[in-house]
């Protein structure tokens, strides 16, 4: 479904929107099955890898997922949802006609221990040459208060980029003076249906808590950007281009430029990382000192 002109004002004045019904409810059956096998196949597996990001209860009898790496590369179905229109669409009103992927996760936030991920800006793990770029989430779940919410921050995109960096100089992601400068009772909420996507910009503060409901809250995430947007870093990502190839063959649809278009934005580069290790967002937030949202073992006393 299309942004309104005033939902499209929205994005650019709240640095985030919500819009519905972007994905199919046969379209969104065929992911939720994926997934499901997906699940099924980490039985037996120890420890994340290149496939699976496993919360810290997780066991190789009893797995658990907490994030599904770069789907994209995993099977041709996620380029059939990110370039259907439902969901390109209104991300061509935000973006234009040229636009490449950047990025894309499964994140599961399963029933009951899905974990939270703490308040950040997307622009401090991968800075581009402007900031028009954004992440979308479609919703395979229904979203509401109990269940895990991402959460955004109205009007942050267009302030500073904030130190994801501890005392120590080690980049852990989050904000770790977010209580006292984020201005945390203004985070709104993003409630939605399965199959309605969430967008939010760059810059935009946002976070989730804990899921201690008994229902799921799994998001798929794309993150992508204008065509004329070149990444300043990107060895923080899953997608790590592997060469220009690679890159020229992230474009989800219109045409790739050579010209990359420089605009004085804020950044603020990432890394160094504990151990020197890039594994991503909660293994690198694990390194961070403060917590906002807790863990499972902090709120519910869980061994």
């Amino acid at each position: 479904m299309l942004l309104t002109q005033d939902e499209v004002a929205a994005y650019h004045r709240d640095g985030f929107c919500l819009v519905r019904q972007a994905l199919s409810p046969a379209r969104l059956q065929q992911v939720r099955d994926w997934i499901d096998a997906c699940v099924a196949r980490a039985h037996g597996v120890a420890a994340s890898n290149e496939i699976y990001d496993f919360e810290d209860t997780h066991t190789p009898e009893q797995p658990r997922v907490r994030r599904i790496k770069d789907p994209v590369a995993r099977d041709r179905l996620f380029w059939d949802v990110v370039r259907d229109p439902g969901v390109i669409a209104p991300l061509q009103q935000l973006l234009g006609p040229d636009i490449r992927l950047f990025g894309s996760k499964l994140n599961m936030k399963a029933a009951g221990y899905g974990a939270p991920v703490e308040w950040h800006q997307d622009w401090a793990f991968y800075p581009h040459t402007n900031d028009d770029v954004l992440a979308a989430g479609v919703f395979l779940d229904d979203v509401d208060a109990e269940n895990g919410p991402l959460m955004v921050i109205p009007d942050t995109q267009t302030g500073q980029i904030l130190s994801h960096h501890n005392d120590d100089g080690i980049f852990v992601g989050g904000i770790e003076d977010a209580a006292h400068r984020c201005e945390l009772d203004r985070a709104v909420p993003v409630y939605g249906k399965a199959g309605d996507m969430s967008v939010h910009h760059v810059r935009a503060i946002h976070g989730s808590a804990l899921n201690l409901s008994g229902k799921p809250r799994r998001i798929l995430f794309y993150e992508m950007s204008k065509a004329d947007a070149w990444p300043l870093w990107s060895d923080v990502t899953g997608l790590k281009y592997r060469d220009y190839e690679h890159f020229r063959s992230m474009m989800i649809c219109g045409d790739l430029t050579n010209e990359p278009r420089m605009e004085a934005v804020p950044v603020r580069m990432p890394g160094p990382w504990k151990d020197g290790k890039v594994d991503g967002i909660f293994a690198v937030q694990g390194a961070g000192k403060q917590r906002h949202f807790g863990s499972l073992k902090e709120v519910t006393g869980a061994m």
